[in-house]
């Protein structure tokens, strides 16, 4: 049985649909699958009511996501497989675009009435977590009732934040350096390989800009992005992050950006203006797909979307320095409400959507890698795009050699995140030197993380 949805022309705008649907015949309930009821309200606190429940009764959990039209029928086909395996369980979803998302999940929070189950990110599953609105999915990882068995560690622990599992990973992506392949064959480049030094790839971006009659940047300059930052701290044994407080020194950020500068001095980078447009997050608008730089620093399941933006045939490889600087990173999460009345439902379909092969392979890698190591040669034969199989290549090769993983990021994140554009943008326009601009960043990083 596939539950029924409501008529087009209920929906509302596009940004923002509501969908209802698993309506449960009747008579299936009598057949409905019971669902563990280990670790309930005990769990999750007096507002969580499974413990002593009938696991037959009727349970509607409300589910929040954004995305686009796309990953909503794929999220509504796995919770329709989920209905069909437990009768009794029916789902109310919305999913709506990126923008404004977290100020309504955080509202609906403040207002107690959170969704059951939510998509999250690095940016905010920290914030959420100490503000107590994420569920405690600890003991069910223990119990492996939600069972992470087959994640890479560093993937499995990347949820954890003050010792409580706050959310698992949905997918699984790293960084990675997206270049321009048919550019370099046409100017007789070798491609750029994994493991070359920061001192080597700069070098190899010269040639490429040399070569090209200085027509195309051989890279884009990463100066102001924080994970090519993050990683080139983490291979010198340093995080972005101590617990709250930044995990480097004036010093180091000087010297990171005194290497860029001289990349860009060299003639390695494009122009400052070029530089800012290439420091937006939008696929369309990377350097490799605009034409106006070699390479794009961005995530590794990106490739696929950055390809249908140019022409031209891309190629993926990790970020420069030793690879275990890079490490499993949650794309995106399933989080539980603190607040819900099932926290074992919400814990079992977690574990379906990460565990089920025919969920895995429904889901695709829209949202990232597969996190689930044993399922991603099921996932693999299903795919039919070259690049999205470049990319679920790429990730199954480097993951034996990433490093251990960051605690995720802490509130304040993503004011950080735009600060160091901002800040690197004035070493870039060369209102700043590297040595101001670094002390800048410290002092005012400090006040968003406060």
């Amino acid at each position: 049985m596939h539950p029924a949805t409501h008529p087009e022309s209920a929906r509302p705008a596009r940004t923002h649909r509501t969908l209802k649907f698993g309506r449960v015949l009747r008579g299936l309930a009598a057949t409905a699958v019971a669902l563990p009821l280990i670790f309930g309200a005990a769990a999750c606190g007096d507002s969580n009511d499974d413990a002593g429940t009938d696991p037959n009764e009727k349970v509607e959990l409300s589910v929040f996501w954004w995305g686009d039209d796309s990953r909503a029928e794929t999220t509504k086909k796995v919770l329709d497989a989920y209905t069909a395996a437990h009768p009794n369980v029916t789902f109310v979803t919305t999913f709506q675009g990126n923008q404004g998302y977290l100020d309504k999940l955080s509202t609906q929070a403040a207002g107690g009435n959170a969704p059951d189950i939510f998509q999250l990110d690095d940016n905010m599953l920290s914030e959420l977590a100490e503000r107590k609105v994420t569920l405690d999915l600890t003991p069910y990882v223990e119990d492996k009732k939600l069972d992470l068995s087959k994640f890479p560690e560093s993937l499995a622990k990347y949820g954890v934040v003050d010792g409580e599992q706050a959310g698992v990973a949905l997918a699984e992506n790293t960084p990675g350096l997206i270049y321009n392949r048919t550019k370099l064959k046409e100017f007789g480049v070798a491609e750029p390989a994994t493991g070359m030094t920061w001192e080597a790839f700069i070098a190899w971006a010269n040639e490429v800009s040399t070569k090209s009659g200085k027509k195309l940047p051989g890279t884009m300059d990463p100066s102001a992005d924080y994970k090519a930052l993050w990683v080139w701290l983490r291979q010198q044994g340093k995080e972005f992050y101590n617990g709250k407080e930044l995990g480097f020194t004036a010093e180091d950020l000087t010297r990171w950006f005194e290497l860029w500068k001289g990349a860009r001095d060299s003639g390695a980078t494009p122009t400052a203006d070029v530089i800012h447009e290439g420091n937006s997050s939008d696929a369309s608008k990377q350097l490799v797909v605009t034409g106006k730089a070699a390479t794009s620093w961005v995530w590794s399941n990106q490739l696929a979307a950055l390809s249908k933006n140019t022409k031209n045939e891309l190629g993926l490889m990790a970020y420069p320095g030793d690879p275990k600087g890079q490490w499993a990173r949650a794309s995106m999460y399933w989080s539980g409400s603190s607040k819900t009345k099932h926290p074992d439902v919400v814990a079992d379909v977690i574990n379906f959507f990460v565990n089920d092969a025919t969920a895995a392979k429904t889901l695709g890698i829209e949202r990232g890698i597969t996190p689930n190591l044993d399922l991603r040669k099921e996932v693999e034969a299903t795919l039919t795009d070259a690049n999205q199989k470049a990319s679920l290549a790429f990730e199954t090769e480097i993951t034996p050699k990433f490093g251990a993983a960051p605690t995720p990021p802490p509130k304040g994140h993503a004011a950080v995140r735009t600060l160091l554009v901002s800040i690197a943008e004035s070493v870039q326009y060369g209102k700043a030197t590297p040595a101001q601009a670094a002390q800048d960043f410290l002092t005012q990083a400090a006040s968003k993380l406060a």
